[in-house]
């Protein structure tokens, strides 16, 4: 125990001579300034005690001040002129204003009903037009009632004894001084002006110094209740002092001078002895704890309980005592400055008490930095206990209840005019509660508050229920047609949010019935297509199968056994295509396909995959008109794959066009795009459905009696959607119509 109560005393002691030493040290910075000079008539303190005397010269001293000197230095410019001038406006309306004033005057005294003269009134009146038009017609006269007013400016000025406040100076005794002006000499000593050098000289002065007083030193230290121009003509008439201003040596030791240069000397050899031996002291202290000082390898009983507070309070805790440590420091500091002046028991005790709390606050800081370090050796243990510090995790709440806040806030305003108006109505609605509570503070407020809710607050119930009623019929209608019951439509009135709802679950149930009928027709289209594909791959197969059986037969003679097979390489070939078709369309249905696109000459892939069926085209009974542009029209395509949507084209052309007609092929440039058009008559009726005819599987022959596999439109559209172009089928009554819009290039 004894040996636990002595580390604690030499641990306080070790604490005040810190303090001490650091007080010291503080003082010394702090006032380094101060006592740094030689002499007391160098430092700051003597030069503001010889400012002040030299205000008390300016007012008490120096020169003469009169109300006509100040009235001589009047100054009248240009703008004051024009600001006078335009004061009340224009010549025109200041005119009328002057007229309108006296024209009730002049209608009264026309009538007998006042005692003035019409004749008064008038020459009144006119007296003051004529002033105003002197006003913009002469600067003379406007410049001579300016400086009138400015005249009865310093009357008042030198009439207010306040402006004249007694200016004295603790110095005024003690110093000498000898100041000229416009050859006029003003002094407090008995010599001559020729003697003025030989007095003020080392021999007869401790400190001399040449001084100027500026005539503005008058006024600056007074409020300024006047205009500026009042304040230049009084520095003008003041003029500027030249002279000098000394300390003389037969100066009595008593003075009030001499008795602060003598503080001063006497308190500048104590302030260095401090300085530097604090300094000393403390350069010792602190060589002394980097020695006995070192961090425990084994936590103790408070640095276990220290190492539970969460980190940013243990360094809030550590910033408040460190701040209250330099708060008692410089408490410390004020109570030294002050026994410079004046030895006091009331200031000595002070002193010792600051000096008490500053050392226990430093041994209190000490502790903190030391259990704070020793918790927190490295970067990783300062991480891990900034993941539970209070600051963190205020943070993290607040984070998350301002996204909270502010989702909720941006929900409201997905549609601002919904937002606006539903904080408008919780605006109502609190403005109808306090307004209530209003009235049981005052009853005036009843009128108000009655007026507020039967203009604003019915109507804004009134809303309030109609819209809730809206809501519910949305409500219902929702639920309807979750459960498959479209019906009929909502009504939809007004313009406010719930009526564009309304309107949109009209569109979403127009819409529900147009998707179920889209749905009956893609299952009718698709039972069809799996009709179609069956069908088309059976008639092959079934041929194929037929003649292989017949092949098998032993009678058979060799032409018919050639025919047979024949028959079934043509069959066969037929199936080949169908399954190539299938697989094609497949492919580029799901983009797994490769383009190799190149410059192409449309005009000239098409010639190509005309003269393709050149023999079929003589062969048939149709008719060709083909209108193409003199010049080439390129394309950046692939050739083999438009040449494909030409052939498949062309091939449906001659299967399906009616005997004897005529077919149409044109190319033309529009802008950036070629435009070819195939138009023919079908010989099948083709019952206007044209968007079917993409369909795969899906012919213009119905009885599916013609050669082909019923993907020859469908494959060529895919491949123009591949090239980013469009197929477009056009159909009036039996015309056929087929555009392609492909983007050329140069």
């Amino acid at each position: 125990m004894g040996t636990r109560w002595r580390n604690r005393i030499v641990a306080f002691l070790m604490a005040l001579v810190f303090v001490c030493a650091l007080s010291g040290s503080f003082y010394f910075i702090l006032n380094l300034d101060r006592f740094n000079q030689e002499s007391y008539f160098e430092t700051e303190e003597f030069q503001q005690e010889l400012a002040q005397y030299a205000n008390y010269l300016i007012t008490s001293e120096l020169g003469t001040l009169s109300e006509e000197s100040v009235k001589e230095k009047i100054h009248v410019s240009m703008e004051e002129i024009e600001e006078h001038r335009y004061k009340y406006g224009s010549l025109d309306a200041q005119l009328d204003n002057i007229r309108y004033q006296y024209e009730e005057r002049l209608q009264l005294a026309e009538d007998g009903e006042i005692s003035e003269q019409p004749e008064e009134i008038v020459a009144e009146r006119n007296e003051k037009l004529d002033d105003i038009q002197k006003n913009f017609s002469s600067d003379e006269h406007v410049e001579k009632k300016i400086r009138a007013e400015k005249e009865k400016i310093v009357e008042a000025y030198f009439e207010d004894e306040s402006n004249f406040p007694p200016i004295s100076s603790l110095l005024s005794d003690e110093l000498l001084y000898f100041f000229e002006q416009n050859g006029e000499s003003y002094t407090n000593t008995d010599a001559q002006i020729n003697s003025k050098e030989q007095l003020f000289n080392e021999n007869n002065m401790q400190y001399v110094t040449n001084y100027t007083i500026h005539g503005d030193r008058y006024f600056h230290s007074y409020n300024w209740p006047y205009e500026d121009w009042l304040y230049q003509a009084l520095a003008e008439v003041k003029g500027d002092f030249n002279g000098k201003i000394g300390v003389p040596l037969e100066l009595s030791s008593d003075s009030l001078l001499m008795t602060f240069k003598t503080n001063y000397e006497e308190n500048r050899i104590w302030f260095w002895r401090l300085g530097i031996s604090s300094l000393i002291v403390s350069l010792l202290w602190f060589i002394t704890m980097l020695k006995i000082v070192s961090l425990p390898k084994q936590a103790g009983k408070w640095q276990k309980l220290y190492k539970k507070i969460p980190v940013d309070l243990r360094i809030a805790a550590l910033g408040l005592t460190t701040f209250l440590l330099l708060f008692s420091l410089m408490w410390a500091h004020d109570c030294i400055n002050q026994l410079t002046y004046s030895l006091s028991t009331a200031w000595a005790t002070e002193f010792i008490i600051s000096i008490l709390v500053a050392a226990c606050l430093s041994l209190l800081t000490y502790y903190q930095i030391r259990y704070l370090i020793a918790t927190m050796r490295n970067m990783s243990d300062f991480k891990e206990a900034w993941t539970r510090s209070v600051l963190l995790r205020v943070l993290r709440f607040c984070k998350k209840v301002y996204k909270k806040l502010f989702l909720i806030v941006k929900d409201a305003f997905l549609n601002t005019t919904t937002g606006i108006q539903v904080f408008v109505l919780l605006t109502i609605v609190f403005g109808l509660g306090l307004g209530f509570f209003m009235i049981f503070i005052d009853i005036a407020f009843f009128l108000l508050y009655f007026l507020f809710a039967v203009f604003i607050g019915v109507p804004t119930f009134i809303l309030l229920v109609k819209s809730v009623g809206n809501f519910n019929k949305i409500s219902i209608k929702t639920e309807e047609m979750a459960l498959g019951k479209l019906g009929d439509p909502l009504e939809v009135k007004g313009n406010s949010i719930l009526a564009k709802m309304a309107a949109n679950l009209n569109i979403l149930n127009q819409g529900v019935k147009v998707s179920l009928n889209e749905q009956a027709k893609s299952e009718r289209l698709k039972t069809e297509l799996i009709t179609n594909v069956s069908h088309d791959l059976r008639t092959p197969l079934t041929s194929i199968i037929t003649y292989t059986e017949l092949l098998k037969k032993n009678d058979l003679t060799a032409e018919d056994r050639s025919a047979y097979l024949e028959i079934i390489d043509r069959k066969s070939q037929r199936l080949k295509g169908l399954i190539e078709d299938l697989f094609e369309v497949s492919k580029m249905a799901s983009g797994n396909i490769e383009l190799v696109k190149e410059r192409v000459d449309l005009n000239q892939l098409l010639q190509q995959a005309l003269a393709e069926y050149d023999n079929s085209l003589k062969e048939s009974n149709l008719q060709f008109r083909v209108a193409n542009p003199d010049k080439p029209l390129y394309a950046m395509v692939d050739g083999q794959k438009m040449w494909r949507v030409f052939d498949n084209l062309i091939g449906n052309i001659v299967k399906y066009s009616l005997e004897n007609s005529r077919v149409y092929i044109q190319v033309q440039q529009l802008g950036d795009k070629a435009k070819i058009t195939f138009k023919n008559v079908s010989k099948y009726e083709l019952n206007d459905q044209s968007e079917e005819l993409y369909e795969r599987f899906k012919r213009g022959d119905t009885s599916r009696n013609t050669e082909g596999s019923g993907l020859g439109l469908a494959i060529a559209k895919s491949i123009i959607d591949l090239h980013e172009g469009s197929l477009d089928i056009e159909t009036d009554g039996d015309l056929f119509k087929v555009i392609i819009c492909l983007r050329v290039v140069e």
